[in-house]
């Protein structure tokens, strides 16, 4: 888990995110897409065919947001907020009380934080980071790994993360096994002198599945037999009222509960579409990142030099974002994807402000990059009657904002994005590569309730806006959607949740109910149904054959 002061500060005020898709893939914003099809992701995440996201998460994030917001003005109102949420993650499980679940109890010692350091949980057991993860959201693991229970207290390093079994099987026609995978994580931090701070981190799975079956073509089955790769590895050091980080990290601009809108730096792991939890979704980059903090306002640059792109794994995959099936007549097939050259020109950067004024969490930001999302460009040779796509990466600028606000009853988030330089697919065959470039607004706006009953609600509603819209686009001129998630404790271990993500320009919809068994604090299992409908060119209708059902097992240590 991130022990960094500013991680937990910069979670703590937030708690919360989603993103992909095609005309049905690209969705964008769930529907709007994000497969280069022209796609926006909402807890989906196309390639860049048009991009939105749109990944899963909740519950957790709300309690983790309500008790964010319930601080006062200031850097000692959102520490505050940071030691609400990192004790509910610390601590073992979902917080014991009201006053507690909103961050209005008195400290057990009776003390105020003495120190900036005590604030941000610098000291040398810091407090653990709040949740970003869907799973986490919605209170049923820690973020990166991290143990629901105490941490004990200990002088030399300690390791911190988990151990994850998915089984699933695909019942929709042709019905196979699709996934038996284990997963694991496993990191620890320390300090070099009084100025620097570290952090190493080690992931990776095996699927046994993927080395047996003859169901996948033999690219896909190397592909997702097994992995393992570097986490978050970093250093922290601070120059001149400067926090300097360097290394690979995750960058999380979001303020939406699993929408990526905003979450415009990181890069994703897609081979499972947006069904796991977002700590295993997200991909760390390789950047270098500086903050300063002054009153109730923080500024921060980053520059990513090589980049990380999102991995959507190879063609005949489960949830490879071109689905479409060729015309009559054709066959199709598929170039490996151009990953853009190393190089400073191809390099990302950008910068963000927020700040905290009259109870209201404001941010800007702009970005510079290389896409980490994938748009799919065509050629169709007629002699020969074959298309052939190829996924490719467009150099965009994005500016965008967000904002949430305590009301009382409810949270209010809203995020807005301006994309300029991605491509997006149409369909008449007379476009040389098959894709226009589109620019794009994206907005977004939710609202997070705490209901009696231990009832847990989110609703939002995202919209995708292509300026000067090609008639000939996959995706309509306006493509919306909406998000509604319900959480509920219904014995004193177990717990309901039931997610529907569903467009409003057309019928297509995905909707995952699940049943979650917390056996311990650390350890949960869960059982759940994925069902996907809608047009094969939509972001969720393309997977309209892959409904499935599953078994999901996590400890974290």
């Amino acid at each position: 888990m991130d022990h960094d002061p500013r991680q937990s500060q910069a979670r703590a005020r937030r708690a919360g995110n989603l993103t992909g898709l095609s005309k049905g893939t690209t969705m964008q914003s769930i529907v709007c897409g994000a497969v280069t099809t022209g796609t926006m992701i909402f807890a989906l995440a196309l390639p860049a065919t048009g991009t939105a996201e749109v990944v899963t998460e909740t519950a957790g994030s709300i309690r983790a947001t309500k008790a964010t917001r319930t601080t006062t003005a200031g850097a000692v109102g959102r520490t505050a907020a940071a030691a609400v949420v990192a004790q509910a993650d610390a601590g073992g499980g979902l917080p014991s009380s009201r006053d507690n679940l909103f961050g209005t109890d008195t400290p057990a010692d009776g003390k105020t934080p003495s120190s900036r350091d005590e604030l941000f949980g610098a000291d040398p057991e810091p407090a653990e980071a709040a949740s970003t993860s869907k799973d986490d959201l919605f209170g049923l693991s820690s973020n990166d790994g991290d143990a629901g229970s105490k941490k004990p207290q200990q002088t030399g390093l300690v390791f911190r993360g988990f151990v994850q079994q998915e089984t699933a099987y695909t019942y929709a026609d042709p019905a196979h096994w699709s996934r038996a995978s284990l997963r694991g994580q496993i990191g620890t931090t320390g300090k070099l002198g009084d100025n620097i701070k570290w952090k190493a981190t080690l992931r990776g799975f095996i699927d046994p599945l993927y080395f047996g079956s003859e169901y996948y073509p033999t690219p896909v089955r190397h592909d997702e037999r097994s992995e393992a790769l570097i986490g978050e590895t970093y250093i922290d050091t601070s120059l001149k009222g400067v926090e300097l980080r360097l290394g690979r990290q995750n960058i999380i601009w979001g303020e939406m509960v699993g929408l990526f809108f905003a979450d415009v730096v990181s890069a994703k792991d897609l081979r499972s579409f947006v069904l796991p939890s977002f700590d295993i979704i997200r991909i760390p980059q390789w950047a270098a990142r500086a903050e300063h903090f002054f009153g109730n306002s923080h500024v921060e640059f980053v520059w990513i030099p090589y980049n990380t792109y999102d991995n959507i794994g190879k063609p005949g995959a489960e949830f490879y974002p071109m689905q479409i099936p060729a015309p009559v007549g054709f066959t199709q097939q598929f170039r490996a994807e151009a990953i853009p050259a190393r190089s400073i020109a191809n390099s990302n950067y950008g910068g963000r402000f927020s700040t905290l004024q009259n109870g209201w969490d404001l941010t800007a930001f702009y970005y510079r990059s290389t896409d980490a999302t994938a748009t799919f460009y065509r050629d169709i040779d007629p002699f020969a009657q074959t298309i052939t796509w190829q996924a490719r990466h467009d150099r965009i600028w994005q500016a965008g904002g967000t904002m949430s606000k305590d009301l009382g009853t409810a949270v209010l988030k809203g995020e807005a994005v301006y994309t300029d330089g991605r491509s997006f697919n149409v369909t008449r065959p007379t476009e040389a590569t098959g894709v226009v470039r589109q620019n794009t607004w994206d907005w977004a706006l939710g609202l997070d309730f705490n209901l009696p009953r231990d009832i847990r609600l989110n609703l939002q509603g995202f919209q995708r806006i292509y300026q000067g819209h090609d008639r000939d686009l996959i995706h309509d001129h306006v493509e919306s959607g909406a998000t509604v998630l319900v959480n509920a404790k219904v014995f004193r271990k177990w717990e309901a949740e039931v997610l529907l993500i569903h467009s409003l320009n057309r019928s297509e919809y995905l909707v995952r109910p699940k049943m979650i068994w917390k056996v311990q604090p650390n350890l949960r299992v869960a059982f759940g149904v994925d069902v996907f409908d809608g047009p094969v060119t939509g972001v969720l209708g393309r997977y309209r054959d892959r409904d499935r059902v599953y078994v999901e097992t996590r400890y974290d240590f």
